[in-house]
């Protein structure tokens, strides 16, 4: 067996660099953890839960979950205007590793 040298390594190569660069941000898990929680969700209501995000960042980051295809955006033609945010299959693929690291946190807290 051939041993690998740290140098010939390039991580933007490996499936954890491709996992990291979709859920990366301050706002992407809280996001994709509250529509896991909660299913289907408007987007004042993930505003209120999370609490502390702009309009701009939630909306921002929304689409680019979107066009990850991580999240569904459904949007209904009435008055007032209704949006509802859900996971996609590829997003729900994501459960287990959420599940895991919040039970990562239960053990671990301080």
């Amino acid at each position: 067996m051939e041993k690998r040298c740290i140098a010939n390594e390039n991580l933007e190569n490996t499936g954890f660099s491709y996992t990291l660069s979709l859920i990366n941000g301050k706002y992407k898990m809280t996001i994709l953890y509250t529509l896991m929680e909660f299913g289907v969700v408007r987007f004042n209501e993930m505003q209120k839960y999370i609490g502390s995000i702009s309009y701009k960042t939630l909306s921002t980051n929304l689409k680019e979950l979107e066009a990850d295809q991580l999240v569904h955006r459904e949007e209904y033609p009435q008055i007032p205007p209704k949006v509802e945010y859900s996971l996609t299959e590829r997003g729900k693929s994501l459960i287990p590793i959420l599940d895991s690291m919040c039970e990562w946190g239960y053990l671990h807290r301080i």
